[in-house]
């Protein structure tokens, strides 16, 4: 087949085009520029270092390289929403949008348009025919970031490290020589310096007045503060005010208020999901006993499934309006979308 893989410059990607080249496909690798943010500090991605890297794994390896300026693409679907959804009191996955949106939706235009079969990625997720699946490797399991992938983008993706776990990935990369074999793994996001989100922000809009008050359930006040997007549900520390312990349950953006509580799950079972992208048809799942997860690599807590809603039996901790939720039945993904309330 005619593959385009997404070359990030990291040992995974490197490894499943070597592998793909290996099996006799007509491979080709291309390396999304996304942004111009700090690009070079250890433990990010998207560097001027990451795309000689990719392009070193593609001479090596034989097969064409080209670079694709997606800059505006990442701006509007990925730092303008991330703006937006702190400014709205919620707290946004930025690395759902760039995997789910970015590396997909608009990378797949793009290898369509250079006559691709399939499209390919490193990411640790195993696909077949439209539908989701965890990695054989838990530990290194990526479909929570997934979730925003629509069926029919998945039937034309492959991704070829879905079997295997990192030890077995690096032994691919040392045995095809690989510039990539030891590169350590990016573990922040990648275009916020020191991730301070905050800052990011408050730079982003300069104008908006972010302060306000901290109140408690009743409506007392119980203190100040300088910004109201600095703050995460269920957050405890940092908060500033006396007594409690205290937690962030609710942010009212609108009056720049955060609403503390003595205890970090208040609220009902009931999760309001809003984007919701299903892997398998609703009717299938409505009333069975599955699996949930707010934060990736978050623990999976047993829930059911309904038109707009997740009912857990007993409330994850900390979860927060704005980031994702997923659903499992065993290893497979039925459902993921974005928790509204």
């Amino acid at each position: 087949m005619r593959i385009v893989v997404a070359m990030s410059g990291g040992v995974d990607s490197s490894v499943a085009a070597a592998l793909l080249k290996e099996q006799g496909h007509e491979v080709c690798g291309i390396h999304m520029r996304l942004h111009t943010g700090n690009r070079s500090t250890p433990g990010r991605c998207c560097g001027v270092e990451d795309l000689l890297d990719a392009k070193s794994v593609c001479d090596k390896i034989g097969i064409p390289f080209y670079m694709l300026n997606m800059q505006d693409v990442f701006k509007r679907t990925v730092i303008d929403d991330l703006v937006k959804e702190y400014l709205g009191g919620r707290t946004p996955n930025p690395c759902v949008q760039c995997n789910g949106v970015v590396k997909f939706q608009a990378f797949m235009q793009k290898a369509k348009e250079l006559g691709a079969d399939v499209i390919a990625t490193g990411h640790y997720a195993r696909t077949h025919d439209g539908r989701l699946f965890t990695s054989r490797d838990l530990a290194k399991d990526q479909s929570y970031f997934l979730h925003p992938v629509k069926p029919d983008v998945l039937r034309s993706t492959i991704f070829p490290l879905g079997e295997m776990d990192k030890n077995a990935v690096r032994q691919h990369a040392r045995r095809f020589g690989l510039v990539t074999a030891e590169k350590s793994e990016s573990m922040e996001v990648c275009f916020i310096s020191n991730d301070d989100h905050t800052s990011f922000v408050s730079d982003a809009v300069p104008d908006v007045d972010g302060t306000g008050q901290i109140l408690d359930k009743a409506g007392n006040v119980l203190g100040e503060h300088d910004c109201y997007w600095r703050f995460t549900i269920g957050q405890r520390k940092g908060l500033g005010i006396q007594g409690g312990p205290w937690y962030v349950i609710d942010i009212n953006a609108d009056k720049r208020q955060v609403i503390v509580d003595t205890s970090p799950t208040a609220g009902n079972l009931e999760v309001k999901v809003i984007k919701q992208n299903w892997f398998v048809p609703p009717e299938q799942l409505l009333g069975r006993k599955l699996k949930g997860r707010v934060r990736h690599k978050g623990a999976l807590a047993p829930c059911v499934v309904m038109p707009g809603l997740v009912v857990f039996e007993s409330l994850p901790r900390s979860i927060t309006p704005g980031q994702s939720i997923v659903v499992y039945d065993e290893d497979e993904v039925v459902m993921g979308g974005i928790i509204s309330r």
